[in-house]
């Protein structure tokens, strides 16, 4: 790997710290981002090295909500338990039930669906659904993240399922589900932020796991470009969720359902072109 190799990497690791958040499905632009930005590595390499990006973003949610995720605090000198937040992590866990259940078909759904007809498809059919549940005229009945009940939790578990089928957008999906059972946007926002710690990280710890079994070898500079990428998709995530969860307070998510429809037409555009060349 050279130079151009580590510009390769800073480049997808913003594309990761932008669209992992945004309900704009990371799926959709990496498709065509690894049309343009190509590695000069093996297959599991790459395999890897989207993993580790991921991995930072996930830890820009860790540090951007450290103080109402840490269940612990200390009062008079003494160290307490939170009740408030414990059940907040039994609500993400509640959440993160319903992949556990469909996670074994998360290879299968990548090798059989992991195309351009599909991540199209999705792109548009959750740009569409954005744009149909934000029409709606009614009142948050959940607007902080203690209000949200089990059954909510459970509920847009079920939704978060629909992200295995790639062009969905894990946020996305749990935030269409969420604004249907009756969550503000700022509050379903957040609680997609939270159920992406243990589902992302989850996810890509099995599949580290899955690279060292392989007994593939890795470069020192392999490992330097790793390392760029994570600590990119680190840092353009702290500025992504602050983004959004500034955005939510004043506007709705119809721009990103606009969005992700123009975007899935741009990807059919590029399908056809290439089955043409």
């Amino acid at each position: 790997m050279t130079f151009f190799e580590i510009i390769k990497a800073i480049l997808m690791g913003i594309v990761e710290g932008i669209t992992e958040w945004l309900p704009i499905s990371s799926t959709g632009h990496m498709i065509l981002v690894e049309q343009v930005v190509k590695f000069n590595a093996s297959e599991e390499f790459m395999s890897m090295f989207r993993v580790v990006i991921q991995l930072g973003a996930i830890l820009a949610v860790v540090v951007l909500f450290w103080n109402k995720l840490w269940p612990f605090g200390l009062r008079q000198g003494k160290v307490i338990s939170k009740p408030s937040v414990w059940n907040l992590w039994f609500k993400v866990v509640a959440a993160t039930l319903p992949v556990l259940v469909i996670s074994p078909l998360d290879d299968w759904m990548e090798e059989h669906f992991y195309n351009y007809i599909t991540v199209a498809a999705m792109l548009i059919l959750y740009g569409v659904l954005f744009l149909v549940v934000e029409n709606r005229r009614t009142t948050p009945r959940v607007t902080k993240l203690e209000q949200i009940s089990y059954r909510d939790a459970l509920l847009i578990g079920v939704w978060q399922c629909l992200a295995i089928i790639p062009g969905t957008s894990r946020s996305g999906a749990t935030i269409v589900g969420g604004l249907l059972l009756g969550l503000s946007r700022a509050c379903v926002a957040e609680f997609t932020f939270y159920l992406a710690i243990p589902v992302m990280a989850g996810a890509s710890l099995l599949k580290v796991v899955k690279f060292v079994i392989s007994g593939v070898s890795i470069t020192g500079t392999e490992i330097a470009v790793l390392l760029v990428g994570c600590v990119v998709a680190f840092v353009v995530s702290l500025a992504a969720i602050r983004f959004l969860m500034d955005y939510v307070k004043r506007h709705d998510f119809k721009f990103f359902g606009i969005y992700r429809i123009v975007l899935g037409a741009i990807v059919l555009a590029v399908a056809a072109i290439t089955a043409l060349a």
